[in-house]
């Protein structure tokens, strides 16, 4: 039996860190993973969809060169399904073609011993991995989540997509019917649209993006339909048939889609089944998640942590980075904690959105005195010289405290310049020192001046 000071289950981006980590401060510890080291943000998630956004957005301003100054007679664009080939080209290329050699190699040239196959908890202190028993001190479990599937009546019997599958694809499919509103469907709808599929997106819920600022929502909503997305809120998938060359898809509202294919983006569940954690009296709670303490332990464990999508908090790459940072610390020695009061949200989407911390219905469901106040993007000077038309950006704070408690923005590059709003809310700065910060001109962080005067002359009312 081989031992280990750790032994962590799950190669995806925290336990990736966490194992690195471990190893380069001369601890023993082997990585568990049967799929690809680095998880699926490398491969099919993060990075492929950035870059797939990226071509569809190019593709979308050469479209609008006239309007932007940038010739003057219209670009001749090629056909559709060829510049798909060529952007899903370029993806391959960022994803690394979904290999992890490199990756692999890079941890076990900093001292990790990497275990391929699944893992799982014989007893005790002892992880089974295909017949390998591994001992451990301390077992880290990051084995992410996975993608859920509705139980909707035919839906196995027509061509439908996972985002991992739609990531991989070489070809677009003429039509396409896309399942969930979140960040995911709202990504992939706008990339197929732009380039000249018929997309279909239907949202159950009243709204896109889920409990985000219901404004914001509303104006991503109408950013999707001027690409060409046919956006149908509060309408769910009731059935599906197999019509020969694709799906039927029947709705809730009695209308019916015919689609090539369907993109099944209704969330994703944290991968704890057939751990073996009940050996260690480890069950997760009623959504499936391992919860944790603030130190990112196993609650009722001494020498059980998780990180990653398996908590179920805030299930983001940075999140897991984040928290495979508190566990390495205290791994080693440390006593860090978390504080998630401030961890972004973003849906690249052209515009972008982006939120951190709460709106204003969550705040006061906690007892808050929020106060809000908003600015339109348009009004600033840099939304004219990108000709980037308008957004919206809410800033909500705590009237007793006089802080920054949330902001969510719909605009050009949104998820870069939150960036502002998230160290406001981390560090809890007095919004009397917000409103005195000076933005370069013109720039669109401009957009936060107007609302925190506003806010800071409401919480000295």
């Amino acid at each position: 039996m081989e031992s280990f000071d750790v032994v962590v289950l799950g190669a995806g981006s925290a336990g990736e860190r966490i194992a690195r980590a471990v190893a380069e401060a001369g601890r023993s510890v082997a990585l568990v993973e049967q799929l690809r080291v680095g998880g699926e943000c490398p491969y099919v998630a993060c990075m492929p969809s950035k870059a797939m956004l990226r071509s569809a957005e190019a593709r979308a301003d050469t479209r609008q060169l006239t309007d932007l100054g940038g010739a003057s007679t219209p670009a001749a664009l090629d056909d559709d399904a060829l510049a798909f080939r060529s952007a899903a080209q370029r993806r391959d290329d960022i994803s690394v073609h979904r290999d992890d050699a490199e990756a692999a190699q890079g941890l076990q040239g900093a001292g990790v011993t990497l275990v391929r196959g699944r893992g799982r908890v014989a007893r005790d202190g002892v992880l089974e991995v295909d017949g390998r028993e591994l001992r451990w001190r301390d077992l880290v479990v990051g084995t992410g989540s996975t993608p859920v599937r509705p139980p909707v009546d035919g839906l196995e019997d027509v061509p439908t997509w996972t985002s991992d599958e739609a990531l991989s694809a070489q070809d677009r499919p003429e039509s396409l019917l896309v399942m969930g509103g979140g960040a995911v469907g709202c990504e992939l709808a706008q990339v197929h649209a732009r380039f000249g599929v018929a997309v279909t997106l239907v949202e159950s819920g009243p709204r896109l993006a889920g409990t985000e600022e219901p404004s914001i929502a509303d104006l991503l909503a109408d950013a999707l339909r001027a690409s060409g997305v046919d956006v149908r809120l509060g309408v769910s998938v009731e059935r599906c048939v197999n019509g020969g060359t694709g799906a039927v898809v029947h709705l809730s509202d009695g209308s019916t889609v015919e689609a090539a294919r369907v993109l099944v983006a209704t969330g994703r569940k944290p991968t704890t089944g057939g751990l073996g954690l009940d050996v260690l009296g480890i069950e997760p709670n009623d959504q499936g998640a391992l919860e944790v303490d603030d130190h990112c332990r196993v609650r009722g464990q001494q020498h059980v942590w998780a990180a990653g999508d398996v908590t179920g908090i805030a299930p983001y790459t940075h999140t897991a980075n984040y928290q495979a940072r508190i566990v390495a610390a205290n791994l080693l020695g440390g006593e860090r904690t978390a504080d998630y009061r401030a961890i972004p949200r973003a849906i690249y989407t052209s515009p972008a959105v982006a939120s951190v911390g709460m709106p204003e219905e969550q705040a006061r469901e906690q007892g808050i005195d929020a106060v809000t106040a908003t600015m339109d993007v348009a009004e600033v000077a840099r939304a004219a010289t990108e000709g980037a038309g308008g957004g919206r950006l809410v800033l909500t704070a705590d009237r007793r405290r006089g802080v920054l408690i949330g902001a969510a923005v719909i605009g050009p590059r949104a998820d870069e310049w939150l960036s502002e709003a998230t160290v406001a809310i981390r560090g809890e700065v007095p919004l009397s020192v917000l409103q005195d910060v000076v933005h370069a001109f013109p720039t669109f962080g401009e957009a936060y001046e107007p609302p925190l005067r506003e806010l800071a002359a409401k919480v000295q009312e």
